[in-house]
């Protein structure tokens, strides 16, 4: 892998054998809920201990290849890299218009926001507005009429990732299932979980810098209380992740979305948390001295905010206070009595 944190920090050639091995590793990984998928999740999770940003674009060719294979079963063309642009912003609207009856053809039209990778891939699965559907397509990046727009992103955090806007101009591009059916798949929610994963990876690199002190230097008291405290924050995540795959695994058609929202949340919360606590141990000192460390805390702190926050809490919150249960207890008690 990339000796260096972010892909725009290496030259140009390692940054190509940097992605070449990233997105390799993301098309070989098991498909979610066959049974493996813990394997999946450790994998992206690795993959962003050594490098945050090439672990987010790996996680998207990884998701692309599943939800073709959930959707269509088409394998992908050979040597590709894909990515999934689903966001949708006001700055820019991308409609999609059938060019047959059969609905496989399609042309796309408008602008798309938040794509990375922008020109580092060779195809992507878009949403796109089709009356009042979203309609999932498959496009090639050199196709005439795609149009990537200049870098103006700002923040050195995810700045490897090359998120752009890409602009389609009558851009002919493959349905990949049919009217909303992305969203309404149950891998929707279980790819949710694999960006987790990612995060997850990237707050266990963080904290190794403070591992590190207070195993060197030991009898700093306050320095191994902020990384007890650490632990407990990555235990937990670690322990909702483990237990998501086997959810996952055990039922994969089941609707997963409570489920993807309670661990990001907790996984986010726990980065937020690492990484404040190593700041508070170490001061500004590893930002200011270590490269490694300041990009992998400036990518996952931009990472991170992919999570919906307190919209994901608020519909949590609406679905524990309507259900018949909470889902709170820990097993079945009538056991023991």
């Amino acid at each position: 892998m990339a000796g260096e944190p972010t892909v725009a920090g290496v030259g140009r050639e390692r940054r190509t054998v940097a992605l070449d091995e990233a997105y390799a590793v993301g098309g070989d990984l098991p498909l979610p809920g066959a049974g493996r998928t813990l394997e999946r999740w450790s994998a992206l999770a690795a993959l962003a201990v050594d490098d945050v940003v090439l672990a987010r674009l790996a996680e998207a060719h990884a998701d692309a290849v599943a939800i073709i294979a959930e959707l269509t079963g088409e394998p992908l063309p050979p040597g590709s890299r894909w990515g999934v642009w689903a966001a949708e912003d006001p700055a820019g609207v991308l409609t999609a218009t059938p060019l047959d009856g059969q609905g496989a053809d399609w042309l796309l039209d408008g602008a798309k926001a938040w794509c990375s990778g922008a020109t580092l891939l060779t195809h992507a699965l878009v949403t796109a507005r089709h009356g009042r559907n979203r309609q999932l397509l498959a496009v090639a990046l050199d196709a005439p009429g795609v149009t990537v727009a200049g870098d103006d992103w700002a923040d050195p955090g995810m700045k490897g990732a090359d998120t752009r806007q890409v602009i389609f101009g009558r851009v002919r591009a493959r349905a990949v299932g049919g009217p909303d059916d992305y969203l309404r798949r149950p891998g929707f929610w279980i790819g949710g979980i694999g960006v987790a994963a990612c995060w997850y990876g990237g707050a266990t690199a963080v904290a190794a810098p403070l591992r590190k002190r207070v195993g060197d230097r030991g009898g700093d008291p306050h320095a191994a209380a902020h990384l007890g405290a650490v632990d407990v924050a990555l235990g937990g995540a670690r322990d909702v992740l483990r237990a998501a795959a086997a959810a996952v695994d055990a039922r994969p058609e089941a609707d997963h979305a409570r489920l993807a929202r309670r661990v990001r949340a907790t996984v986010a919360g726990a980065a937020v948390e690492v990484t404040r606590r190593v700041d508070r141990a170490l001061g500004p000192a590893p930002r200011a001295r270590d490269r490694r460390h300041a990009a992998r805390v400036a990518d996952l702190a931009v990472y991170i905010l992919q999570d919906h926050g307190e919209r994901d809490l608020a519909v949590l919150g609406a679905d524990v206070a309507t259900a018949a249960e909470p889902g709170w207890s820990l097993g079945d008690s009538r056991r023991i009595r």
